[in-house]
């Protein structure tokens, strides 16, 4: 095979490409206008009416996790830095073990619509809301970015775009894509699409495995072999640091964000609303767990398999860098056609997951601070007027959208898997801390709860501006400058045991006394998911 092949004849049929993308958006916005009928209160559309099944909503929560990060980002790091770039597959998968096993159903049976709904169950509303709904979407922002480069990459390789105004365009496009599902479908019409990706993801990434696996006579060590003969740095792409040999240090912080951030990704836990009972929350783990997990598996044959036929050189040299490596592996094996359709189900993936943090952004603005902080909860118990609140979340949906453009722009060119990292770091950092201190620990306050959120978010954030991800060289975000002066790429090894001791500090020092019958009621409820159902009336 002419390796170079794959990358020259990426031009080959944008027509093509162009016919498959109008496809899957023409199929899934019907989807979503179908799926829309039913909204008519709050509750359907930040939650879907708590109306799909466990199998269904394990394949929505897989639908969310595989993000493009997932797909395209972590292929292209094992395809270029082999088992370095392996460990974004294994700290995702882990990660996601600690979020079910630690959060995910007691969330379930607390909280209505979002995170907010259960940090502030018992403590003081206002100021837990506030902080709650902004780390909110300072993570949703992050992992936006993310998203949104990973399309300028994926189209622009597609249609053979190399400009920074064509990629640009693409990015506004997917954009404006995302408000119409979101503004249409709600969380149900969103659920719709991610099921949909879910099982063409899937379906994808085993049929290129088998055929890659078949080209190497189904032998692991022939496709290691082949992958070690196509990479500059040999048989070092087989063991541990290339990537992060320099710097142990950056990999274990990079650890402890991957592990621990997943139990506090606001779209994630949100998720576990839209089934009704707490028995339907525990099958959806478990089909999620399957899904999730046989992916990641798939994840070290396809980059391996990139690297092999495609080769590293070939993947960093074509529109997309990194993020193009499942693309490019799917043309050399399939051509146009199979590239079509995998960058069409990457585009999927991209759109259902950028849809599912819109609305989780939007949920909490107007639910947490529009009507809980804004207009102080005045109408019934906790809520202002659902329709005020729902017609609030779609402006703030089209806010979102314009902020995610702007950024993806700003953000083209950058791994994709590594942006979402950052975001994971937030989310250890700012949210994680103060669920486990309310679901676990009787005494925690409003202080400690506001302390270790803001906290957390502004060390790691703070942490991030001076790192050398931020400035200082030419792979960095704005690499005229140099303000590095923290050595680590991502910030979790400090932020995230910072984001704990001012919980524990706050909580400490604060002599206000929190109500127990609240937190007494707190723990029957995440305990036995009784009154949940309550909630979605209030």
């Amino acid at each position: 095979m002419n390796i170079h092949s794959a990358v020259t004849a990426v031009e080959n049929d944008p027509v093509l490409n162009i016919a498959i993308f109008g496809a899957f958006v023409a199929v899934t916005l019907f989807i979503v206008i179908r799926a829309s009928r039913n909204n008519k209160t709050a509750a359907d559309y930040y939650a879907a009416g708590r109306s799909f099944s466990g199998p269904q909503n394990g394949f929505a929560i897989a639908g969310d996790y595989l993000s493009a990060a997932s797909f395209l980002g972590i292929c292209g790091a094992i395809a270029v830095n082999g088992y370095d770039g392996f460990l974004y597959s294994i700290g995702f998968l882990v990660a996601w073990l600690v979020a079910l096993l630690l959060v995910a159903e007691m969330m379930r049976n607390t909280g209505k619509f979002t995170m907010a709904d259960v940090l502030s169950f018992r403590l003081k509303q206002r100021p837990v809301r506030m902080a709650a709904a902004i780390t909110t979407l300072v993570v949703c922002f992050f992992y936006l970015l993310a998203q949104m480069a990973g399309a300028g990459g994926l189209v622009s390789l597609l249609l053979g775009i190399d400009s920074h105004i064509g990629q640009s365009i693409v990015i506004a496009v997917v954009g404006v894509l995302m408000i119409v599902y979101v503004l249409i479908g709600g969380m149900k019409g969103t659920t719709w699409v991610q099921i949909v990706k879910a099982v063409l993801l899937i379906a994808g990434a085993i049929a290129m495995t088998i055929w890659v696996l078949a080209l190497n006579g189904f032998n692991l060590n022939t496709l290691l072999e082949s992958a070690v003969a196509e990479a500059p740095a040999g048989d070092k792409i087989l063991g541990p640091g290339l990537q992060y040999g320099a710097n142990p240090v950056d990999f274990l912080s990079l650890g402890m964000a991957l592990v621990l951030g997943t139990a506090g990704l606001p779209h994630v836990l949100m998720r576990f609303y839209t089934v009704p009972t707490a028995k339907e929350a525990r099958r959806s783990v478990v089909w999620a767990i399957w899904l999730i997990g046989i992916f990641y598996l798939l994840t070290l044959v396809l980059g391996y398999g990139a690297g092999a036929l495609v080769g590293p050189e070939n993947i960093l040299a074509a529109p997309g860098g990194v993020n193009s490596a499942a693309p490019l592996l799917a043309q050399a094996l399939g051509g146009p056609i199979l590239m079509g359709f995998i960058s069409a189900v990457a585009f999927a993936t991209i759109l259902a997951v950028v849809a599912g943090l819109t609305i989780t952004a939007a949920a909490s603005f107007a639910h947490d601070i529009y009507a809980n902080v804004i207009k102080r909860g005045k109408k019934g118990d906790g809520a202002a007027d659902p329709n005020g609140e729902v017609k609030v979340a779609r402006r703030t949906v089209i806010v979102i959208g314009i902020v995610a453009i702007v950024g993806g722009i700003g953000a083209q060119g950058q791994n994709i898997a590594f942006l979402v990292a950052l975001a994971f770091a937030v989310a250890a950092s700012a949210n994680l801390p103060t669920i486990l201190y309310s679901l676990f620990w009787k005494r925690f306050n409003t202080r400690g709860a506001v302390w270790s959120m803001y906290g957390g978010l502004i060390a790691a954030i703070a942490l991030i501006v001076i790192s050398p991800v931020f400035s200082g060289s030419e792979k960095s975000m704005i690499p005229g400058i140099d303000i590095a002066i923290f050595p680590l790429n991502n910030p979790g090894i400090i932020s995230i045991p910072l984001g704990f001791f001012l919980g524990w500090l706050g909580t400490v020092t604060s002599k206000a006394a929190e109500d127990r019958r609240l937190a007494a009621e707190m723990e029957v409820r995440s305990l036995t998911g009784f009154g949940a159902e309550k909630a979605v009336e209030h």
